[in-house]
């Protein structure tokens, strides 16, 4: 009977699909963002850190396209991404125009489960909001850093977000051994909230489509649903940056693209359900010269 036992434990621990941690299973997603491009080796140096803490990691790239030391195109594409992934998963975000200061590095646990290994610069902005941190854990280095690299100043990516990433991932720490807890608290970008008032949707040009130059709002769906729209019908739009008008025009409402003529602007609900606009087979940003963040604002009306 108990050679019997052995026997079964030891087919169990063979045919298992990943090393058995403290709570049991395989291996986390260990998903990276950073805004280092991939011309050089450093979004391949910190894979390779992962790799060393654990081959058997699954990793992934979110991107490594978000825009020199944007903090706010970083929080934004983290909102875009994490809900999508298993619970569990852990993401790298690295952009950290602020590595070597006293900025905090952090592990925070989202409330639907997903762990975000970042600077606590704002990049936890959006997340905060939704779906909500659960609690945040600052990283204590004298314990979670890669060995010998107490030295690097400049590249706590590697020497330190990607290595908590992949501890965290591989289940070598639990979330509770990260470092002192912060509570719920992180340092937040101050962006002013999308509004419908007098018969005007007001919102923040969050972020464009890169690839196809759409420009996407923060308008939600249930402020848009306000104006009681049918598809077809005209919408006026304006678009500011810092205040100055750049761009004016009319656009019918979509639900799809090809219900207006290449070339042409519509109005439409992006993937995220927020309100954008874009022109069907062209670049609407290039076009009229627009881009996003936190100083560049966009207005709808049902036109008259």
């Amino acid at each position: 009977m108990r050679r019997t036992f052995i026997a079964w434990v030891v087919f169990f621990l063979a045919s298992a699909p990943g090393p058995l941690h403290a709570w049991g299973g395989s291996p986390s997603a260990l998903v990276f963002q950073t805004d280092f491009g991939v011309k050089d080796g450093a979004v391949s140096a910190m894979k390779g850190v992962a790799f060393g803490v654990s081959p058997e990691l699954p990793l992934f790239d979110l991107t490594h396209e978000i825009p020199a030391f944007n903090i706010w195109e970083a929080a934004y594409r983290l909102k875009q991404s994490v809900p999508y992934w298993p619970k569990g998963t852990v993401f790298v975000n690295v952009v950290d125009p602020g590595v070597g200061t006293e900025r905090k590095g952090v592990v925070a646990l989202t409330r639907d489960g997903h762990f975000i290994v970042s600077p606590d610069n704002g990049s936890l902005t959006l997340l905060a909001e939704q779906p909500g941190i659960e609690a945040i854990r600052v990283i204590d280095t004298t314990r979670h850093r890669r060995p010998g690299s107490e030295a690097s100043y400049t590249f706590h990516g590697r020497d330190i977000f990607a290595f908590v990433g992949a501890k965290l991932a591989a289940g070598q720490i639990h979330f509770e051994e990260v470092g002192p807890d912060l509570g719920r608290d992180c340092i937040r970008l101050h962006h002013t909230p999308p509004a419908f008032k007098d018969g005007a949707l007001t919102g923040t040009i969050a972020v464009l489509d890169p690839q196809y130059g759409n420009v996407w709002s923060d308008i939600p769906k249930s402020l848009f649903d306000q104006l009681g729209l049918k598809p077809g019908t005209a919408l006026t739009y304006r678009i500011f940056h810092a205040g100055k008008s750049v761009c004016s025009g009319t656009a019918p409402y979509s639900e799809t693209f090809g219900r207006v003529p290449p070339g042409k602007p519509l109005v439409f609900l992006n993937s995220l359900l927020n309100v954008s606009i874009a022109l069907n087979q062209g670049n609407f940003a290039a076009r009229n010269h627009v881009a996003s963040g936190l100083d560049w604002t966009i207005e709808f009306r049902v036109a008259q």
